[in-house]
């Protein structure tokens, strides 16, 4: 699977749609952008807070597929009114939303993909993944009757033979300090379907713990259980098992002797984990111990797709990042 990067983006290429980069004074967003509009894999929107990017993409060609947006005050004054209009109910006055507008533009690209007026935005690079999620959640529905938002991340491990030949899909690495039991099986459900509908590959899941099958007992062992109890009953077509540590559920030696007579254990290439900490600990260990490509997170449970990026990506991680949200936007439109 080391081209399934290569495979994304020209997935993306085949239909392009328009998403939003509302961090356009990042140097590392410009020059994904410049890679973007020149291969046509997304129509790129790009927030200008200071007025002076159009210079930059002059020589880039393909003008169809990247529109300058100047976040001037009578532009930022119509979406605070549309997110005072969202929030009033909580409380929120329309002071308030100007500032929360004015002072994080993300809000912005997620009350634009609301109004639909671009397809699904990409932040991330100097925001912290609160401020993003938190803006996807309040700006933009929910997907169906899925009460839940998690931040899941491609990870691609050079030179390894567990998972898909490397690939995995970790969740949630983002969003949710301490999921409830519905929200782990959630967690699950979701990024199988992204697993099996964005990456093309079949979702081998498991839920992750410090105990493979009874081994160990306490609160945290039962609620993994009932987890995964719920999954089996809502999706009988998912492949999931649990509770594994994580030897057992990606080493097939391991597995031989942990859990023999598991579907999934030694097989898994989609890793739920327990709670934030873990998962956020667990993909940065894998990213940086690795050298692991991480994209993400890709934040999943919304009506239309959005995606976060770690403060400390590079300019391949915002480009895999977009091609992935253009991939969801045709799913989703």
């Amino acid at each position: 699977m080391d081209n399934i990067f290569l495979f994304l983006r020209e997935k993306a290429k085949k239909n392009p749609k328009s998403i939003i980069l509302p961090e356009g004074e990042d140097k590392r967003i410009q020059e994904a952008v410049k890679f973007i509009v020149k291969e046509k894999m997304a129509k790129v929107i790009l927030f200008d807070k200071k007025g002076n990017l159009g210079g930059l993409f002059k020589d880039v060609g393909n003008e169809d597929f990247l529109k300058i947006i100047e976040l001037k005050d009578e532009v930022m004054e119509r979406y605070a009114n549309l997110y005072f209009e969202l929030r009033k109910k909580k409380g929120i006055s329309l002071d308030i939303a100007r500032r929360i507008v004015r002072e994080n533009p993300v809000f912005m690209a997620g009350l634009m993909v609301r109004e639909k007026e671009a397809d699904g935005f990409v932040a991330g690079a100097c925001t912290s993944t609160s401020d993003v999620a938190r803006a996807a959640i309040h700006c933009m529905k929910r997907e169906g009757e899925t009460p839940t938002v998690m931040g899941a991340f491609i990870i691609l491990v050079p030179d390894c033979p567990y998972g898909e030949n490397g690939l995995f899909v970790f969740a949630d690495c983002g969003v949710i300090p301490l999921p409830t039991t519905e929200q782990l099986a959630e967690i699950a459900i979701e990024a199988a379907d992204f697993t099996k509908d964005i990456l093309g590959i079949l979702p081998r899941v498991a839920l992750l713990s410090y105990s493979t099958k009874g081994s160990s007992k306490g609160e945290n062992i039962e609620k993994i259980i009932k987890a995964l109890e719920i999954v089996k009953k809502k999706r009988r077509d998912i492949l999931i098992d649990g509770e594994f540590q994580v030897d057992a559920a990606i080493v097939p030696e391991v597995a031989g002797i942990k859990s023999p007579h598991s579907p999934v254990a030694g097989k898994a290439n989609v890793l739920i984990f327990p709670n934030l900490e873990a998962g956020n600990c667990g993909y940065k260990l894998v990213q940086r111990l690795a050298k692991a490509r991480a994209v993400g997170p890709i934040l999943l449970g919304l009506e239309k797709p959005a995606s976060d990026l770690s403060r400390g990506c590079n300019v391949e991680d915002v480009i895999d990042a977009v091609a992935i949200t253009v991939i969801r936007a045709q799913r989703s439109n």
